[in-house]
């Protein structure tokens, strides 16, 4: 058995979900541009240097959920999808996923960006588990905040092996495990697999993965 774990946001896209999200709600004049867009900006900055306090991003990028009905979220995500999310998905992000499909892997998409956004694009790629930062609800009303650990840093290590768990699954399990991913953040899940796999990678990431003698992929370099 085998297991293939695949980052999101400039990875397997050429472009991050959760920036492309909040820019599209302020395109379509559901966020007000000067009140959301520099600080959109500023956590971007913040997630590219390492620094970015995640309950803080949460905050900010829940709110919206939380502010709007279901059936609009909905709506909107439709228009997100074909205007922002497959324009960013090419050939080589999908034949490697079918790759590892084809060989029978276990595979999942792991991702910091919330499932609202994520879910979707999860299945445009065929993708059967999902491990991502969960939007709490109550009555399917989003509520702003998210429930349980976030996928971010140490916290993909923590849900991948409580996923793992529910599968009783671990590690040893596998005869190998692939992490892809472009981010020195995922640098705590990819140092815990045994094919870890950097996709133009981020400076820092790049160095560690020339030293450690990890593969690199340009795809989409930046």
């Amino acid at each position: 058995m085998q297991l293939a774990l695949f980052d999101l946001d400039n990875t397997l896209l050429s472009g991050d979900s959760d920036y492309e999200w909040t820019q599209h709600l302020i395109s379509k004049g559901v966020l007000e541009r000067d009140a959301f867009e520099l600080r959109n900006s500023e956590f971007f900055a913040q997630y590219k240097a390492g620094t970015l306090d995640i309950y803080q991003f949460l905050d900010f990028q829940l709110a919206s959920l939380a502010q709007n009905s279901r059936a609009d979220l909905d709506t909107w995500h439709a228009e997100f999808m074909a205007t922002r999310v497959r324009p960013m998905l090419d050939q080589k992000a999908r034949d490697l996923v079918k790759r590892h499909q084809d060989q029978g892997d276990l595979c999942a998409l792991v991702t910091a960006t919330n499932s609202f956004v994520t879910g979707p694009i999860c299945r445009e790629l065929n993708i059967p588990h999902l491990i991502a930062t969960i939007p709490a609800q109550v009555n399917g009303q989003f509520t702003g905040k998210p429930r349980g650990t976030p996928a971010y840093r140490e916290g993909k290590v923590t849900r991948v092996e409580d996923w793992l768990e529910s599968l009783g699954l671990w590690w040893s399990c596998f005869e190998r495990s692939w992490f892809y991913s472009d981010s020195l953040n995922d640098l705590p899940l990819l140092s815990q697999v045994s094919d870890p796999v950097a996709v133009d990678p981020d400076s820092i990431l790049r160095a560690h993965a020339e030293a450690a003698g990890w593969p690199i992929l340009e795809w989409h370099p930046r």
